[in-house]
């Protein structure tokens, strides 16, 4: 195996090199392959783990990912790139990953490196399939690579909060609280309200089933994959791209994407959160960056243990909540989304008193006149229905927004230290080079054009909504002051009497300024 002095960068590591990819078609996977065949253009080839869904094949799927916009930059580079794509049919959650005997054993006879992204990242998934994808999905994966012959490294990706349950998270792996298989084989027999009545006791201070069974995750790969090559790669919340492919690109609603379309769409105005906490949002770039960069550093330095890698901005680069807020703020009025509901005004709040007071002033009276405005035009009432779909999405994210953790950040420093400088350019994931109003800027513009779909040429149009709507706002509070001086007025005669004393002393006050306005 080369030393690290020999390989002239990561891009000559992966030079006819065949890897093994899970979770292509999701967020990440997407860039992880884009950057591949950009920067590492010598890569022999690369296998893509996915299943049909909805009536389209494995094949159909991923040429509708490689005809889309992302890949425009690869496209351009010319050459026979697409021949080394090859998706295989399977499912993380069958027993052998759903490959058929001729894929499985092509996989090992021919893959080297393997990235396991593939998970359930819903936040209120069930218990039981939380563990078939997070966990057994992970066992599958195990199982394959145990039996490849020329396996140089497999990278597993968790999340930075599977160990969420403490204050400050090492890299390392901890303890569960329940074993694995014991798990496993006691909910099997288990119908599902046996379970999701069990889930919270067995989750504990966890929040959600996603965080505790990426940590189970993390202990089978100690427990049974200790004997060959590994490393896990735990990034915190993976928001829009920074630069790559594209400034701001996004696909999709998960986690802050929908957040800032809510808030941006003057939906959402008030959410429970501690705006001195940080906001440790990471570039999807920046993950796939770092992924391709762990495979090539666990290789090189042929670690005696499980290296953990953190992407976290919070002890280098933290952005709060508040800060997050404020920026936003200003960029919705700037860059705002079209049809917007109102006129974007969001903040956390920190008192659940006053949260729940904002959200009837400011969601759920909107939401109501807004249906009934709806219903008596003939059209179907919405509001309400989305305003619920929104309360659920945030509820899932308090946890994440109420508190902050430190994380250690040992093996990240260690791995940007033994890159070249050429690869910290190439694969960049510096956080503490992160400019937040630029990326929060990027982040916006990038739900307009790829997430929303909005033309930028319609910027005007809906900067004149914004401008529409706020005069509509201060109209109407002038219009509700005007009313309301004039209930009091009728209604108690002592403030008749202080009007009149207020209107005369306005009198008085014009004739004594008079003679200065005669003499200029």
């Amino acid at each position: 195996m080369a030393e690290a002095k020999e390989l002239l960068s990561i891009s000559d590591f992966y030079a006819e090199k065949t890897i093994f990819i899970t979770g292509a078609t999701g967020f990440l996977g997407k860039i992880v392959i884009e950057k591949l065949l950009r920067d590492c253009p010598l890569v022999k080839k690369i296998f893509l783990l996915t299943r049909s869904r909805r009536g389209v094949n494995p094949q159909q799927r991923i040429d509708n990912i490689l005809d889309s916009g992302v890949f425009d930059k690869v496209r351009d580079m010319g050459g026979d790139w697409r021949s080394k794509i090859v998706p295989v049919k399977g499912d993380i959650a069958e027993e052998n990953l759903g490959l058929s005997d001729e894929d499985w054993e092509t996989l090992q006879e021919s893959v080297e490196i393997v990235f396991h992204s593939a998970a359930t990242v819903r936040f209120d998934e069930d218990l039981k399939d939380a563990m078939c994808l997070n966990l057994k999905g992970t066992q599958n994966i195990i199982k394959l690579c145990r039996g490849i012959k020329h396996l140089e490294v497999l990278v597993h990706v968790s999340t930075a909060y599977a160990n969420c349950d403490r204050d400050t998270i090492e890299e390392r792996i901890y303890p569960p609280s329940v074993d694995p298989d014991r798990l496993a084989n006691s909910i099997g027999w288990m119908d599902n309200d046996m379970v999701n009545a069990l889930t919270p006791h067995l989750i504990g201070k966890r929040p959600n089933t996603y965080t505790f069974t990426k940590s189970l995750a993390e202990h089978v790969l100690l427990q049974e994959a200790d004997n060959f090559p590994i490393a896990i790669f735990r990034p915190s919340i993976i928001g829009a791209a920074w630069k790559e492919p594209y400034e701001g690109w996004v696909d999709n609603f998960n986690g802050p994407s929908g957040l800032f379309v809510a808030a941006g769409k003057g939906m959402l105005r008030s959410m429970i959160g501690d705006l001195n906490a940080i906001a440790d949002i990471i570039p999807v770039d920046f993950s796939a960056n770092m992924m391709l960069a762990i495979a090539w550093h666990r290789v090189v330095k042929r670690h005696s243990t499980i290296p953990i890698y953190h992407l976290t901005t919070g002890m280098l680069n933290g952005c709060t909540w508040g800060n997050l807020c404020t920026i936003l703020s200003r960029h919705f009025k700037t860059y705002p989304f079209e049809g917007v509901f109102r006129r974007p005004n969001f903040s956390f709040e920190s008192r659940k008193l006053m949260h729940f007071y904002w959200c009837y002033i400011s969601h759920k009276i909107p939401a109501f006149i807004a249906d009934m405005t709806s219903f008596c035009s003939g059209q179907r009432p919405i509001m309400n229905k989305l305003y619920g779909k929104i309360e659920r999405a945030t509820r899932s994210l308090i946890y994440f927004t109420s508190r902050g953790w430190e994380f250690s950040m040992d093996n990240y420093r260690g791995l940007i230290q033994d890159m070249s400088p050429q690869d910290r350019e190439t694969f960049n994931f510096d956080v503490e080079k992160l400019d937040w109003n630029t990326y929060f800027v990027r982040f916006v513009l990038g739900i307009k054009q790829f997430l929303l779909k909005e033309d930028l040429a319609n910027l005007p149009v809906a900067q004149s909504r914004i401008r529409r709507l706020r005069n509509i706002r201060w109209t109407a509070y002038f219009v509700l002051f005007l009313f309301s001086s004039w209930l009091i007025i009728k209604r108690f005669p002592a403030a008749q009497t202080a009007w009149a004393q207020c209107l005369s002393g306005v009198h008085r006050l014009a004739r004594a300024l008079e003679p200065f306005k005669l003499s200029n």
